[in-house]
């Protein structure tokens, strides 16, 4: 190849290597804390480039939002910027607002929304992980109110994942197994939580590092 024409092809291929991919963090009020100083998203940013990773990386949370919501918004608020990874994490206002509003979604709605997500995505060639709800109460021993009831949602998003081959950051696992070694006293909130539910400086940080290993593999 003539050295002419050689030059704009390595300037053009550099170009290229260099170009971020997008990831998108799709969720409620976890994700939407996640953008802020100290949140989970801020901190993956400040890990993936320690790690030398090159993601472009973008939240779209709303606080109270199930996964009818995201079903609804996920054109403008995910489809439209043409991502190449979404991160979806949902589930725990399925469950909790069961309780605490009388409303929350049905778990054969529950999985029938955000299977039909999931076909969307997928239909634009776009990479998808799915996230487990994490907690609803931090008590180690099994006797937070709604353990059970987020045990099976967790367990319908495990299901998903297979059955629609998508990444998988198993956070109500991961969280349980760091409780048993980290909350000597069953405390209901104040060990990676603040109120049970919304993550406090070391949630965040324990979150940004369970997703950033499964970043590493896309």
């Amino acid at each position: 190849m003539k050295l002419f024409l050689l030059i704009p092809w390595l300037l053009f291929s550099a170009l290229h290597m260099q170009q971020k991919k997008k990831v998108i963090f799709f969720g409620d009020s976890i994700t939407e804390l996640g953008v802020r100083p100290g949140g989970y998203i801020r901190d993956l940013d400040s890990l993936q480039q320690k790690a030398g990773l090159n993601y472009e990386i973008e939240g779209a949370g709303i606080g109270g939002n199930k996964v009818y919501d995201l079903y609804l918004r996920m054109q403008e608020d995910v489809l439209d910027k043409k991502p190449d990874v979404v991160v979806i994490w949902i589930g725990v206002n399925d469950v909790w607002h069961k309780r605490l509003l009388g409303t929350g979604t049905d778990a054969d709605k529950f999985q029938k929304f955000y299977q039909a997500i999931i076909r969307k995505m997928q239909d634009q060639k776009i990479k998808v992980i799915l996230c487990t709800p994490a907690v609803i109460g931090e008590k180690k021993d099994m006797t937070n109110e709604l353990d059970g009831d987020l045990n099976k949602y967790a367990a319908i998003i495990r299901q998903l994942a297979v059955n629609n081959n998508c990444g998988l950051v198993d956070l109500r696992k991961a969280f349980l197994e760091k409780l048993q070694q980290s909350n000597p006293d069953n405390k209901d909130r104040g060990i990676l939580t603040n109120d049970g539910v919304h993550l406090n400086l070391a949630g965040n940080l324990f979150v940004a590092e369970s997703i950033l290993e499964k970043l590493k593999t896309q």
